[in-house]
């Protein structure tokens, strides 16, 4: 039922093993999602929302990757699972659509051989039945003749196609946990629309939840219940989606949301912009890290501030809690 919390994140990092000593990408980074919900991550590129999601899913491989953290699924610790349990978990209950369609999908095999591949592992179908399965999801994507695009090749479809073979194989079997990393990214506005509409679906039809990475705010107003602001690896702002639109507590919120362009009111000769470029991770200030960028920056600035507690959103900046 909606309410019940399905993933809770619990203070994860992600660190890499470097000749220069442990370098730090996602630093205490927490929240959790509901049945039903659809949480956004956004934040500029490089604020560690992608890595998160890979995290999410035990996907980062790298030998000098270290993560630490409790990422609990349905009272089970991710991150501490066996690999098997992992991979019957990976693309059955918990799925994702990855960032970039034009590579996630392996050139040597036909959109409907992968599909079916992803079934076979999760359900006990025939194949048969399985090829059937993966026609109808094509189908619901809105492919026309979808038998027929099921035995193409990734090459053979544009990237709106191949974006939507990727939902197709992510909803393949029914997650209760959709991550979708920028699923809109490089598409036109109307194949845009019928994607999120088909998130929404998703959800309303199955009550699964979905974590949502995006960079477009207009995507985050559209379809996001809450919405987790990340800057430089940590969370700078966290609330619903009406609040922080009408009421952000971040100055670097502010800067977001000061750069979407207005339907409505005098058109500005230029689009307000944030000064400088997010720190490099081996580069983060000791305070603030978003210090460096701020118009309000002041002394207590040079700690660094925690995630303060404002009755039920939170912000890591000392001027929320002000009086």
């Amino acid at each position: 039922m909606a309410g019940e919390t399905l993933l809770a994140v619990e203070n994860l990092c992600v660190s890499f093993r470097t000749a220069g000593g442990l370098l730090p990408i996602v630093e205490g980074v927490s929240f959790t999602i509901d049945k039903s919900e659809i949480l956004a991550i956004v934040g500029e590129s490089g604020s560690g929302k992608s890595l998160t999601a890979l995290s999410l899913m035990r996907l980062i491989t790298d030998p000098n990757a270290i993560l630490s953290g409790r990422v609990m699924f349905r009272g089970r610790d991710i991150l501490s699972l066996p690999a098997r349990e992992m991979r019957r978990l990976r693309g059955g209950a918990m799925a994702m659509i990855f960032q970039d369609p034009m590579s996630a999908l392996t050139p040597v095999h036909t959109v409907g051989r992968q599909i079916v591949e992803q079934i076979l592992v999760h359900r006990k179908l025939s194949r048969a039945d399985a090829r059937d399965r993966a026609v109808e999801l094509l189908g619901a994507m809105g492919i026309a003749a979808p038998a027929t695009v099921a035995g193409r090749y990734p090459h053979q479809l544009s990237g709106g196609m191949r974006q939507r073979v990727m939902i197709a194989m992510a909803l393949s079997c029914d997650p209760a946990m959709l991550i979708a990393d920028e699923p809109t990214t490089a598409l036109d506005v109307t194949v845009q629309a019928q994607i999120l509409e088909l998130i929404l679906s998703l959800r309303d039809r199955l009550g699964a939840a979905v974590l949502l990475i995006t960079h477009d705010m207009g995507v985050v107003a559209r379809v996001a219940d809450r919405v987790c602001v990340m800057y430089a690896g940590r969370i700078a702002e966290a609330a619903s989606t009406p609040d922080l639109f009408e009421a952000p507590c971040h100055p670097y919120t502010y800067g977001l949301l000061g750069a979407i362009p207005r339907l409505h009111g005098p058109r500005a000769e230029r689009l307000p912009a944030i000064p400088g470029a997010p720190p490099p991770p081996y580069d983060r200030p000791a305070g603030c890290s978003f210090s460096p960028r701020c118009a309000w920056v002041y002394e207590p600035c040079g700690e660094r501030p925690p995630l303060f507690d404002l009755g039920g959103r939170f912000s890591a900046c000392y001027k929320a809690v002000e009086p």
